[in-house]
């Protein structure tokens, strides 16, 4: 008897705790973050779509037009790119009464980036016609999307450039992007922490 008494003591107790978690964390953890985003970039013609991951944290991938401009020199073409997000402003934008909406916030991300030599348009760096380079570093960006999907992003970084058959070396990641989300956003209410 005692041993049905505690199980049903656990068992309303998980069951109090797990409503509980449902409440702050929706179920899947990403209260603020768009569980997709994609958009469409009309200033650097690409496309970009965002996943959010869990609380806070998305990863993303892009592809538009880089520039690389490192100690060996620069290359401009198309690129891919990818990013590994951590939004942590979404709280204090909310507390403001600013929209989050369209993952809009501040945040701090791991940055790849692929410059690939078939899609390259000019490039001073000495080596083979047929190198690629790819930027490994962290960035600070901005993201916003307003109420009609339009949505901006600026990111500032620095990191390693690794060339395949060119040098290696270090220097900046500067990306803008403006463009129209396509996929429906969510409905910005504050949520209890």
């Amino acid at each position: 008897m005692k041993k049905v008494i505690v199980l049903l003591v656990l068992s309303a107790s998980f069951n109090g705790f797990s409503q509980v978690r449902e409440i702050a964390e929706k179920g899947s953890g990403i209260i603020n973050l768009e569980p997709h985003q994609v958009t469409f970039n009309l200033v650097n013609p690409g496309i970009s779509y965002e996943i959010g991951l869990f609380r806070n944290v998305s990863a993303s991938g892009a592809s538009g037009f880089g520039l690389v401009s490192y100690e060996e020199g620069y290359a401009f073409g198309y690129a891919l790119h990818n990013r590994v997000r951590y939004y942590h402003n979404f709280n204090r934008r909310l507390d403001m009464g600013k929209n989050v909406s369209g993952n809009s916030g501040n945040y701090i991300a791991l940055s790849n980036t692929i410059f690939f030599s078939q899609l390259r348009v000019a490039t001073d760096i000495e080596g083979p016609k047929d190198f690629n380079i790819g930027f490994y570093g962290m960035l600070y960006g901005i993201q916003r999307t307003n109420n009609n999907g339009f949505n901006f992003n600026a990111e500032l970084g620095a990191g390693y450039y690794l060339g395949d058959g060119v040098p290696s070396g270090y220097g900046p990641l500067i990306n803008f992007s403006f463009g129209w989300v396509a996929t429906k956003r969510k409905s910005r209410k504050p949520v209890f922490d």
